[in-house]
């Protein structure tokens, strides 16, 4: 089953363990340690963000590392673009229409 992408990383705990294994690939047990919550609970998250293929596995020896899979958050970005552009150009809009009542007031 192929799970939303956006409802997996609309759970802050998956944005924290995504945030994590950006900065260096980490196995289920180090990531658990991050947390006040059990392996089996951090396995699930990792499991549900590999389904969105937002991380990948890598075994090392007997041990899984998971990695961020920066192709799909380059995606995420890119849909985002579109609203960041809206909310820049609002953004300006407020800053004329406060410029405006400032000098208003002077």
């Amino acid at each position: 089953m192929r799970r939303d992408v956006f409802q997996a990383i609309a759970d802050p705990t998956r944005r924290a363990i995504i945030g994590l294994i950006a900065l260096q690939a980490m196995t289920p047990n180090a990531l658990a340690e991050q947390f006040d919550t059990t392996r089996q609970a951090v396995s699930k998250h990792l499991r549900i963000l590999t389904e969105c293929e937002l991380v990948q596995q890598e075994n090392r020896g007997r041990e899984i590392y998971y990695q961020l899979k920066v192709e799909k958050m380059k995606e995420i970005d890119h849909w985002l673009e579109q609203f960041r552009a809206i909310w820049e150009t609002r953004f300006s809009q407020l800053d004329e229409v406060l410029k405006t009542m400032k000098n208003e007031q002077k």
